[in-house]
């Protein structure tokens, strides 16, 4: 028989959101073990650009999730040893119609009001932020508090940060769960971890493993592509991005959807998206979701046109009917936290969501309301909880 190991609290998921559970966790006083069947960001994280964004939020409990998330990467940032490419670039958001940027500015006064810095640019001043930006835009809104990392090794550095013990390349196989329904550990395939608290960090997979521990959380894979091209100057200046990208992002539609979103990073390399679509775990290439993406982001930045694409890569999105993650206790199943389902925000999300768990597993007091992202949620009212 397999050697039992045991631990105050189990994490299954070693991407980003996972890392950020273990790591407030431990910090907590608790002794953590993080389980996943693959590498340190090996799913979704591993795909994803790194974006921290507080400018595609309306108000609600996702901003006040993204606006703690985003005070957290900062302090995180400033840590020794944990430098993850941290960039405090902010965004810009641009419309190129008049009737856009009515819309985008609507959008932004509501954002005003719950703690976000969003400043109007005029039309003639776009250029002085983003000097190659297509010209005849109408305006936009410049954000400073936008940011990006280097997600997979953010999640790594986050992980070793934490000082938790992992077991990669181990796949749950079940819940361990008491005759009374107590969750008390999880059985892989390499043997039993038991512990008195069990972390559903799986992303796209937060479904089945809730599954495995009798409860019903509708996680859906998003499936999404990022182009890539050749190495150049630093000419993009901050995550640019279309003003209808924010209505894809809260958008139901199983259908393709494209909105440009343009970002430098500190390697050189350009990365270019964002399209969204439910085909389950299909990774095939979309040429029609590419050709969408290379045209959108030429719109915004002609000389993009001249650039070489070296390659692009697809990721899922962890998809929950009403758009809000799923973060903190289970009470169908004592023991069983979840923190997934944030779609295309965990990586910005992440550190919020482990000081939320962090509170949950020690009793501490939230420093968010808990209630809009309760996990048995969908039980309730079929699905959409807002």
């Amino acid at each position: 028989m397999a050697k039992r190991l045991t631990c105050d609290a189990v994490v299954v998921g070693a991407g980003m959101v996972g890392a950020a559970c273990a790591l407030y966790a431990a910090r907590a006083g608790l002794d953590v073990r993080v389980v996943d069947r693959g590498p340190v960001a090996g799913g979704t994280t591993g795909a994803g650009e790194g974006n921290l964004l507080v400018s595609d939020k309306e108000p609600g409990p996702e901003l006040e999730l993204a606006l703690l998330s985003a005070r957290l990467w900062a302090e995180l940032a400033e840590e020794p040893g944990t430098a993850m490419e941290y960039e405090p670039k902010g965004g810009l958001v641009v419309a190129s119609t008049p009737g856009a940027l009515a819309a985008l500015r609507d959008f932004t006064a509501g954002q005003r009001t719950a703690g976000v810095t969003a400043v109007p640019v005029g039309a003639d001043r776009l250029r002085e932020l983003e000097p190659h930006l297509a010209p005849g835009m109408a305006g936009g809104v410049h954000y400073p508090q936008d940011a990006q990392v280097m997600p997979a090794l953010a999640a790594a550095r986050l992980l070793r940060a934490s000082g938790a013990r992992t077991h990669l390349g181990h796949t749950v196989t079940g819940v361990l769960r008491t005759a009374d329904g107590t969750v008390y550990g999880v059985r892989t395939d390499r043997g039993d971890i038991h512990a008195p608290a069990v972390v559903n960090a799986a992303g796209t997979w937060g479904g089945e493993l809730a599954a495995l521990a009798g409860v019903r959380l509708p996680v859906l894979p998003r499936r999404g592509f990022v182009l890539v091209t050749e190495p150049l100057p630093r000419m993009i200046r901050h995550k640019v991005y279309a003003a209808d990208y924010v209505a894809d992002v809260a958008s139901d539609s199983a259908a393709l959807r494209t909105s440009p979103v343009v970002e430098g990073t500190a390697a050189g390399p350009v990365l270019i998206g964002a399209t969204r679509e439910r085909v389950g775990f299909d990774r095939s290439l979309s040429l029609p979701a590419v050709r969408a993406l290379a045209a959108g982001a030429i719109a915004l930045f002609p000389f993009l046109e001249r650039i070489r694409a070296l390659r692009t890569y697809a990721g899922f999105r962890p998809y929950l009917p009403d758009h809000l993650p799923a973060i903190g206790p289970d009470p169908r199943a004592p023991g069983l936290f979840h923190a997934c389902g944030h779609e295309g925000a965990g990586i910005g999300l992440a550190p919020g969501t482990g000081r939320l768990i962090a509170q949950a597993l020690t009793g501490g007091a939230p420093e968010l309301d808990p209630v809009p992202f309760r996990p048995e949620r969908f039980d309730t009212d079929g699905g959409d909880a807002r």
